[in-house]
């Protein structure tokens, strides 16, 4: 059997499908401090959510299912709905296991509950992951897997509300927006806010240059910059570097048609293109001025962080620290100032968090964040955090994660407790039936 954490998150999907009629849940018990599960069959996976092995630091609640159609497996980590409803992006990834693809989700939702604080938004933070079968079965398929993994939100009736992330796109957004309303970063034709990622790179810019004012390097003007992905946000940072100024932009990636794509887009002797082979993470290791991860997680580790010749890191990937305690305080150690991820790259989030409410060009309540004029904007917050670490000693991560867990126990002015309502109805009133 594979119901357990150490099984293919495939084969973890046919058997849930087959033998559990599609549907899980695993709830904390705040009396307990431990997680209940829908089945007996589950019990070692709730037995190993509890432990430090999973990461899951109380989180309240995590749904599964399996597709139908395309035997998909499709898992909602709920981390806190103590300021709203859980809101983080669908990732879509393959993974050895089941237990690797809920540590993926549970590290990913805890930082969504920080970054929806730190950003001041009424969110609680959650995370979705589609872990579609493996092999590339063409478009209808891929429409099939975003569709369904659409109705699965609907299903949970609005306490989790999902969004853009790793391997999804646009398009897809618009699959998952045909079967649930509980989506954001919904393409602008159908009247959403389309695309985050030029405004993450803002955010992740203006994150660079409070940090090099912070160590005495006014500004990105006549720095050197490594930029370690060229996806949708990796390239709208290189664009806005460039633009203001930065003498030397080195980019890496994997993908050779985006090293390419940008080589075309900006002829400039300024931006340096490395293709990389996958697992290759020599580029971390190029000097700079800023290091800025824009790929996937847990690439600054015991084994990179001794090579780095950046004098910060600040970049758009979420997670970059492989172990988040020991790793920020190896930076610290080597005397790199480092911003972190859920404080940079708020501005994905903040770009979709009043889509429901329409659209307004020039909308101050998205610039107020790369602004001076409001305390909790991205440079105010990033002074604040690393003068806090300086003068107290402890590492920015520390600082930012004291800031940010304050501020998300502060309930829903309005709403307050009907998130957290909801997950528990769902148990109650048959979530598992209605398939």
């Amino acid at each position: 059997m594979s119901l357990d954490p150490g099984g293919a998150a495939e084969r973890f999907a046919a058997e849930l499908r087959d033998e559990l009629g599609g549907r899980a849940w695993l709830l904390h018990d705040a009396e307990t401090g431990r997680y209940r599960a829908s089945s007996p069959r589950l019990d070692a996976l709730a037995q190993w959510l509890g432990s430090d092995a999973s990461g899951a630091q109380g989180h309240e609640a995590v749904f599964l299912e399996a597709g139908r159609g395309s035997g998909a497996l499709f898992a909602a980590m709920i981390h806190s709905t103590r300021r709203g409803q859980a809101q983080g992006g669908a990732r879509q990834a393959q993974y050895l296991n089941t237990g690797e693809l809920l540590r993926d989700g549970l590290r990913l939702s805890l930082a969504m509950t920080r970054k929806n604080a730190l950003a001041q938004l009424w969110w609680g933070g959650g995370k979705g992951i589609i872990a579609a079968p493996q092999g590339d079965r063409g478009p209808d398929f891929r429409r099939l897997v975003f569709q369904e993994y659409g109705a699965f939100v609907s299903g949970l009736r609005g306490c989790y509300v999902t969004a853009e992330d790793a391997g999804t796109t646009p398009s897809d957004m618009a699959e998952i927006f045909r079967a649930t309303r509980f989506a954001t970063c919904i393409p602008t034709e159908r009247g959403g806010s389309g695309n985050p990622s030029p405004l993450t790179a803002a955010g992740v810019a203006s994150a660079m240059e409070a940090a090099l004012a912070f160590v005495g390097l006014r500004g990105l003007r006549g720095r050197c910059v490594v930029v370690q992905g060229a996806g949708q946000v990796g390239s709208s940072l290189v664009e806005i570097l460039l633009e203001r100024g930065t003498e030397r932009v080195v980019v890496g990636d994997v993908d050779g048609a985006r090293c390419e794509a940008l080589r075309r887009r900006f002829d400039t002797p300024r931006l340096e293109l490395r293709l990389a082979r996958p697992g290759d993470l020599s580029i971390l290791a190029e000097p700079c001025d800023v290091l800025a991860p824009c790929a996937l997680g847990g690439i600054l580790s015991a084994k990179t962080i001794p090579d780095l010749a950046a004098k910060l890191v600040c970049g758009a990937a979420n997670n970059p620290l492989a172990n988040e305690e020991a790793d920020a305080a190896a930076l610290a150690g080597r005397g790199i100032v480092y911003v972190p991820d859920f404080l940079a790259n708020r501005m994905g989030i903040v770009w979709c968090a009043n889509e429901q409410y329409g659209r307004l060009d020039d909308d101050p309540a998205i610039a107020r964040h790369l602004g001076e004029s409001w305390s909790g904007s991205i440079p105010n917050t990033v002074r604040r955090v690393l003068e806090a670490s300086l003068h107290g000693g402890s590492t920015p991560v520390a600082e930012a994660c004291r800031l940010a867990d304050a501020l998300a126990q502060e309930p829903h002015p309005v709403l307050g407790t009907r998130a957290q309502r909801i997950v528990e109805s769902l148990e109650a009133n048959g979530w598992m039936s209605e398939r």
